[in-house]
């Protein structure tokens, strides 16, 4: 047998050699089988639960009627009649009524001015203020989204009864006014958790495949620690079958979890769904390949189990931020946007949303499909010549001096 055949044979043996030790370490750390299989099977349920209702509705609002008209009283009954809100009760005054939102017991006050029904009848624009309870922003959107159909409502019920008093007006021309329509592509419930949780999803993915794999890195840092930069536990293979070794032990682990992640939660709770399945295992198997490579770059500046916790789970936010869900990358100055570049999770949520909402296929989101694998390869790279620097030797050395420090010491 040839040299070259021999080193392709010691190299598959090396991979399989640690892909069957990481197996071992996974199962025998009950910290990483938190991370790799509890968080990633309770989070997407307590998220969504959180986020259920989906939206606000029958939000109670404290009526301030200075016009006591009939013209008034209707607007308040055509705002009660919205799915948005429930007239709470009337106030005599603006400060009345602000007492009853500052004890929350109303969310809104619609303040009606004196001159409400004489404006409507000399056709002049009519002014009605709206104060609504800026805590939660769901709440201001649903009242906003509510009243602008109520505006356009009244306003086309008075242009069609302008229209009818014109004596010109042919019998022949139809009346009705133009119907409208709204279809939300990708969140037909304009829910909250529909809009929110497919991100949330992939995001979950990554930061478990990441916790996991770093606690693992802070594990076997402990054990050369305690055995003079020796790990006792550590397979005998070239860097690059170790690397891969240990990335096919975690993509084999989670397999089932990305079905249930991406398919069975959002079947749980109705969230939008309409994709193919083939299409999210294969775009989300780079964006896990990356996240297990950058989590063994992590992995050798934690020397703690502990610390693990402090150097990801402080970085769920920022990434969370990072990846566009709350605010558009567009308007990120451009040091945040490369920032985002680099996290895999900013390209899997940008082409997961696309398919699992808007049934765009995996052919359409070949750009983010690019740059997760430019990622991998590129945290491939850095974890390869992290692994040789320490294995030439430089690791130990530096160890096994401060252990000599400390014992003369």
């Amino acid at each position: 047998m040839t040299n070259a055949a021999t080193n392709i044979k010691q190299w598959f043996l090396g991979f399989f050699r640690v892909w069957q030790r990481e197996f071992y370490l996974v199962f025998h750390d009950v910290g990483v089988m938190m991370f790799f299989f509890l968080l990633p099977l309770l989070y997407p349920v307590c998220y969504t639960l959180i986020y259920n209702p989906e939206i606000a509705t029958d939000m109670p609002v404290v009526v301030v009627d200075h016009s006591r008209t009939a013209e008034s009283r209707r607007l308040a009954r055509m705002l009660d009649a919205t799915q948005a809100a429930k007239i709470y009760n009337y106030a005599p005054d603006l400060a009345a009524a602000r007492r009853i939102l500052n004890n929350h017991d109303a969310f809104g006050i619609l303040e009606i001015p004196e001159d409400y029904s004489r404006r409507l009848g000399r056709g002049e624009q009519a002014v009605a203020t709206f104060y609504c309870d800026m805590s939660l922003l769901l709440r201001y959107r649903t009242f906003i989204s509510a009243l602008a159909d109520l505006q356009l409502a009244i306003g086309a019920e008075i242009q069609a009864a302008e229209l009818s008093q014109v004596a010109m007006v042919s019998s022949a021309v139809p009346m009705t006014k133009i119907n409208s329509d709204a279809r939300m592509l990708g969140d037909p419930t304009q829910g909250f958790a529909s809009f929110v949780m497919p991100g949330i999803l992939v995001l979950i993915l990554q930061q478990s495949m990441v916790l996991g794999v770093v606690m693992l890195g802070a594990t076997a840092s402990e054990r050369r620690r305690r055995n003079r930069g020796i790990d006792p536990l550590q397979v005998q293979a070239p860097a690059g079958a170790t690397l891969l070794g240990k990335v096919m032990c975690y993509l084999t682990l989670y397999a089932p979890i990305i079905i249930y992640v991406l398919r069975i939660v959002p079947m749980m709770f109705s969230l939008p769904h309409v994709g193919s399945d083939w299409d999210y295992v294969l775009f989300i198997l780079p964006m896990l390949v990356a996240s297990a490579f950058m989590g063994q770059c992590i992995s050798w500046l934690v020397t703690e189990r502990e610390e693990t916790m402090l150097a990801v789970v402080f970085t769920s936010v920022v990434f969370l931020f990072l990846s566009g869900l709350t605010w558009p990358r567009y308007a990120m100055s451009p040091l945040w946007v490369l920032v985002g570049d680099m996290i895999p999770a900013t390209w899997g949520v940008e082409g997961f949303i696309r398919m699992n909402s808007n049934g765009s296929p995996l052919y359409e989101q070949a750009h983010p499909y690019r740059m997760l694998w430019l990622l991998a390869a590129l945290y491939f790279t850095i974890s390869y010549a992290l692994l040789r620097f320490y294995r030439s030797g430089w690791y130990t050395r530096r160890l096994n001096r401060r252990n000599q420090v400390s014992d003369n010491a």
